[in-house]
């Protein structure tokens, strides 16, 4: 089995804490008086419409903007600290655009993420069991321009990976992608999340993805949490049902 730095705590206790965390853009309240935890080894889902403020949680939790409040990571406060530095400490993320080195290989993106994670300790040696886990042996060597689009994901998560992370947050991996596609995806991170024991947070618009990897699904609209609690308690809150989901998602449809 594959693992990771964060297989020695696993279930030990909350690995990510944001407290009363509020980001104004002029006038516009992007995230607001927003708290969570995040327990270490979970699968932690957030949604909610378009324009809620997901994108920029995410951007506060890794250090792009500053903000008001406090996030714990680990034991350690990081708030106001760079994106690379919480990077190295063991959070990495992707964006909902596939985002590669186009005339990089395969190889070398895995070990740029490998280089940028730990600064003066390159590990070839993981990079491989990345390539390994990824099951992109055969094409090691091909330009990262050549892939197609599950590809291309896959890549980028492993890029993410090759940082050594203790939690990987993942920005509407599903986004474009057919019914096998998604199904794949599902199964590449449970197997992040269970056989290298990194913590998932993910965005995500498919409420069936949620309700089936997730084991803490939170709710926000602009910027406030609307509920926050196991998939099938929170999926079933009049509340999200009505500012979210539907009265059709309601209805089974």
């Amino acid at each position: 089995m594959m693992t990771s730095s964060a297989d020695a705590d696993h279930g030990a206790h909350p690995i990510l804490t944001a407290s009363h965390i509020t980001k104004k853009f002029g006038e516009l309240v992007a995230v607001n008086d927003l708290s969570f935890t995040v327990e270490r080894g979970q699968i932690f889902g957030i949604a909610g419409p378009n324009g809620a403020g997901k994108s920029t949680v995410y951007n506060l939790i890794t250090g792009f903007y500053p903000f008001e409040g406090r996030i714990d990571f680990d034991g350690r406060d990081i708030t106001g600290l760079q994106p690379h530095r919480i990077c190295q400490l063991g959070i990495a993320r992707t964006f909902q655009i596939p985002q590669t080195f186009p005339s990089l290989t395969v190889e070398k993106s895995l070990s740029v993420g490998n280089r940028f994670g730990a600064p003066g300790r390159f590990d070839p040696a993981y990079v491989d069991e990345i390539i390994r886990f990824l099951d992109m042996q055969a094409i090691r060597r091909q330009p990262t321009g050549q892939l197609n689009l599950l590809g291309k994901k896959k890549l980028m998560m492993g890029a993410a990976l090759a940082t050594r992370p203790k939690i990987l947050m993942l920005d509407e991996p599903m986004a474009g992608s057919n019914t096998s596609e998604i199904k794949d995806l599902m199964a590449f991170i449970r197997r992040i999340n269970e056989d290298m024991g990194v913590t998932i947070i993910i965005i995500e618009h498919f409420m069936k993805v949620l309700t089936e990897l997730t084991e803490t699904l939170l709710i926000i609209e602009t910027g406030s949490e609307i509920c926050c609690g196991d998939p099938v308690t929170v999926t079933s809150d009049p509340r999200v049902i009505e500012s979210y989901l539907g009265d059709a998602y309601a209805d089974g449809n």
